[in-house]
């Protein structure tokens, strides 16, 4: 059995996309996450206001989109920053260290 050497130094020639390091979310996690309906996701997803993807028969949406969305309207961002993700905000800003 002979043994064969590879080259360690080559280069991957594949540029690395913005989309690669999205977080695609479901339905109910999105809901979640925004503190809303997740109605009110759907419907956001037929009106085309939400970036998403279709597995099977499963929606996947952007955490971004959902942030976007949920900052579009007044009653969405209130609901996002006293039920959702964005109660969390001030919590992460104290918590992290100053250099």
């Amino acid at each position: 059995m002979t043994a064969t050497k590879t080259n360690s130094k080559t280069e991957d020639k594949s540029p690395i996309r913005k989309t690669d390091k999205q977080i695609w979310l479901s339905v109910s996690e999105s809901a979640k996450l925004g503190g809303i309906d997740g109605k009110t996701i759907r419907r956001a997803i037929k009106n085309k206001k939400l970036k998403y993807k279709v597995g099977g028969n499963r929606y996947a949406i952007r955490l971004s989109s959902i942030i976007e969305f949920c900052h579009d309207n007044l009653k969405l961002r209130n609901k996002f920053y006293s039920q959702g993700l964005g109660q969390y905000v001030e919590k992460f800003k104290k918590n992290t260290p100053t250099k």
